[in-house]
């Protein structure tokens, strides 16, 4: 958040020669003239930090940019309003206490805060701070969906996940239980596919670590869950030898499918009935050092075949 900080909060202009020094209470009057400079932004009381912003403002639409009087204003403008930002800071304090650390937040806001000074046009007579909070609660609620989700996924269904929860609330009072996806898809007039798509994405919006213990969705199950000390690990798949031994199998098929039915035989008898291989040369007539003989060729051509499917 450095870049962010550094973007948002302006180094503090001293106020140029030409402004003058003035009570901010008897600033309030002017709308032409010299700007007064305030040493101290944070002592000047709310009605006043209004008043003074009105002339702010309009003085800056006079000023020409890049000059060190156009600087003194926004800079003076964006720390007079800075208690706007943290207003709407305060809306968010749930996900703040969550572990999102409010100086981002702040910083954040901060941005907003100046694009509604940049924006702003004073002979529309609306007050600064009604154009303001929706561009700074704009800016947190864009650093919330970007940043706060544990798996990235598209804007569309982040967005999506905002609605069907809506959608969800509203239908729940309505129909007294949870809706199915049929009604939260008529309910939103999408397809049941867009909505199952959002309902499937919003479980990337939080994570949970491996060693925390399992619990459906309520607080009362996550609870016992924890009293029966059974950790999400338990419930998560492991390497299964089956899985090796089926692909091992599914190459070995076609293999086993070219070999004559001698040598398919041989193995049957050595493998599958574990007969011996003196065992195997009374059966078929032959020693037991030309049964090995055959052993090691058959086994061999198998294992070459294997390796290289």
């Amino acid at each position: 958040m450095s870049q962010v900080a550094t973007a948002a909060i302006p180094a503090r202009e001293t106020a140029p020669d030409a402004f003058t020094r003035a009570d901010p209470a008897a600033a309030t009057g002017q709308l032409a003239g010299p700007l007064p400079q305030i040493d101290n932004t944070r002592e000047v009381a709310p009605a006043d930090a209004r008043e003074l912003s009105r002339l702010f403002l309009v003085r800056l639409r006079e000023l020409e940019e890049g000059t060190r009087e156009y600087q003194y204003a926004r800079n003076t403008l964006i720390e007079m309003n800075i208690s706007l930002v943290r207003f709407a800071a305060r809306r968010f304090a749930a996900r703040i206490n969550a572990g999102i650390e409010i100086d981002d937040v702040i910083q954040v806001g901060t941005i907003g805060l100046i694009k509604a000074i940049d924006r702003f046009d004073p002979e529309r007579e609306v007050e600064f701070s009604t154009l303001a909070l929706p561009y700074i609660t704009g800016e947190i609620k864009r650093y919330f969906r970007d940043t706060t989700w544990a798996v990235h996924v598209p804007r569309r269904l982040q967005e999506l996940r905002l609605e069907l929860a809506k959608s969800q609330d509203t239908l729940t009072e309505v129909l007294g239980r949870a809706p199915s996806v049929k009604e939260i898809a008529e309910h939103l007039e999408l397809s049941e596919e867009d909505v199952i798509e959002g309902l499937v994405a919003a479980n990337g919006y939080t994570s949970d670590s491996i060693d925390s213990a399992t619990g459906a969705t309520g607080a009362t199950e996550r609870t016992a869950a924890r009293r029966e000390g059974r950790p999400l690990s338990d419930t998560v798949g492991d390497v299964d030898p089956a899985m090796a031994l089926f692909e091992d199998f599914h190459t070995l098929a076609p293999l086993l499918r070219d070999l004559d039915e001698r040598e398919r035989k041989i193995l049957r008898m050595r493998f599958a009935q574990e007969m011996t291989q003196s065992e195997i040369g009374a059966e078929l007539g032959i020693s037991q050092m030309q049964v090995s003989r055959l052993l090691t060729r058959i086994l061999t051509h198998l294992r070459t075949g294997m390796l290289t499917a």
